[in-house]
């Protein structure tokens, strides 16, 4: 039997002081019962081969104990009424029973150990397993009980938040239909390839820009993105001028407090991401590089549990885009994001929908982004993971030579000749490309341009480009500067 005192890092500690300050403050008093996060709940998934986090609130100084799978933890709870400790890490199982006792008890039941995921983005993410493609047989055939989700309740706050509105739920066909399909389509491939149950965190929300799920003070202490406040407060002025609610779900890290802060002390493998519209949208394609790796990092540290792997969705094809839309800036910046460690990106150019920003298309997606994870996650360094990806350009005379990483086996055009590659020589207007695959490389010319000082692919917001792997995996959009 082992003996703990409860020990705080400031940041949860402040998270869970937040509800007692309040209590205090409205005169209700401290509550007895021993409270645990919304997050502990019958059917969750807890990360294995991680320590086992469990953690809550009592009355100041209270005996807690917490036994799970044979391991029993004794420990006071802290003069403010906190309480915390770790259990051994397990391998993948269940169902087990946790139980928390005190001034009163706590039973959950039915907990499986295996891969927690965190699913976050705006609206792609969002989009439910019912508004998918082959929805009806997809629902019928969801029989998963190894796979459950939890839904974080939409909020927003002006400060970082200790809890979350919603439950665990097991995947069958009564609950599939409102779980994402990108999340769904990802965890049963796991599931099915690594035969251990898996927990998704969903937590998104539509229509929501990049910063909104950005931590504040990571923003203020980068110059470049420190202007994403004022350009918020300065909307928000304009809406109130107008009588109109200000949109909070976008203000800068108002989503980072309600959604994402509450979940930080909860050990995950990971992160997939599918965002990046709302910042396309507005504009901000090159600021975008710096925002999302902002984003990747702070997460990261603020989880404090080292660099875990984050995969992306790079954004669809898609047509309607408004003058001041910049796609293709976007997909480089999160292109560029690459070159942090333990990320992955799925790429999806050539299955979006032309007049829909939200391709029913998610069960590519979904794989995609399993296949990044078997990669970066679990360690089948075998397995190819990506379509092509552009390294470098050689400069042969009137032609451009392109290089890939991750060209399997080699490289293909599908449905016709080789197509999407536009070549510039020193005026700047682009022609098309005269493009053929060799070996590995593409080669790129157009009789107009003698010289060739730059090379782009797919390089629109609905481009037409053909170039895949072996794999069977698109190339991502790129451009090239001589």
């Amino acid at each position: 039997m082992a003996v703990t005192e409860g020990t705080w890092n400031n940041d949860l500690e402040m998270r869970l002081l937040a509800p007692i300050l309040l209590s205090l403050a409205l005169g209700t008093g401290l509550q007895a019962d021993v409270q645990m996060p919304t997050l502990f709940g019958d059917h969750m998934v807890m990360q294995s081969g991680s320590p086992i986090h469990v953690w809550g609130l009592s009355d100041p100084n209270e005996e807690i104990s917490v036994t799970f799978r044979g391991q029993r933890v004794e420990f006071t709870a802290s003069d403010i009424g906190m309480w915390e400790t770790y259990l051994d890490p397990a391998e993948p199982g269940g169902p087990y029973v946790l139980e928390v006792e005190g001034n009163n008890e706590v039973r959950i039941e039915d907990i499986h150990l295996g891969e927690v995921w965190i699913g976050s983005g705006q609206s792609n993410m969002v989009w439910p397993l019912e508004r998918s493609d082959n929805s009806d047989e997809e629902i019928a055939n969801a029989k998963h009980p190894g796979i459950r989700y939890f839904k974080v309740d939409q909020s927003t706050s002006d400060l970082p938040l200790e809890d979350v509105g919603g439950q665990w739920r097991v995947v069958s066909p009564d609950t599939a239909a409102e779980f994402s399909g990108v999340a769904y389509f990802f965890a049963r491939h796991i599931h099915q390839e690594l035969g251990v149950p898996v927990g998704v965190i969903q937590t998104a929300w539509g229509g929501t820009p990049a910063e909104a799920w950005t931590r504040l003070q990571a923003i203020k202490d980068d110059r470049a993105l420190s202007g994403l406040i004022s350009s918020y407060d300065r909307a928000a002025r304009l809406a109130r001028s107008r009588r109109q609610d200000p949109r909070l779900h976008h203000k800068p890290s108002a989503l980072f407090n309600a959604m994402i802060a509450p979940l930080t002390p909860y050990p995950i493998r990971g992160v997939i991401w599918y965002q990046g519209e709302n910042n396309g949208n507005r504009g901000q394609g090159i600021l975008y590089r710096q925002l999302f790796r902002t984003l990747i990092q702070d997460w990261r540290a603020e989880w404090g549990i080292g660099d875990f792997p984050f995969l992306f969705v790079q954004l669809a094809s898609y047509g309607r885009v408004s003058s001041a839309g910049t796609w293709p800036e976007l997909r480089e910046a999160q292109s560029m994001a690459l070159g942090l460690a333990n990320t992955g990106m799925a790429v999806t150019i050539d299955i979006g929908e032309s007049d829909d920003i939200h391709p029913r298309n998610k069960q590519d997606v979904g794989l995609r982004l399993a296949l990044a994870a078997r990669r970066v996650a679990y360690g089948e360094m075998h397995l190819e993971h990506s379509g092509p990806i552009y390294r470098q350009a050689t400069w042969e005379g009137s032609e451009v030579r392109l290089w890939f990483d991750h060209t399997a086996e080699g490289l293909e055009a599908r449905d016709g000749p080789l197509r999407g590659f536009e070549v510039a020589g020193a005026n700047g207007g682009f022609y098309i490309g005269e493009a053929r695959i060799s070996g590995n490389t593409v080669v790129v010319s157009n009789p107009a341009v003698v010289r060739p000082i730059q090379v782009r692919y797919a390089w629109a917001p609905d481009p037409d480009g053909n170039l895949f792997n072996s794999a069977g995996l698109p190339a991502s959009p790129f451009r090239t500067m001589r």
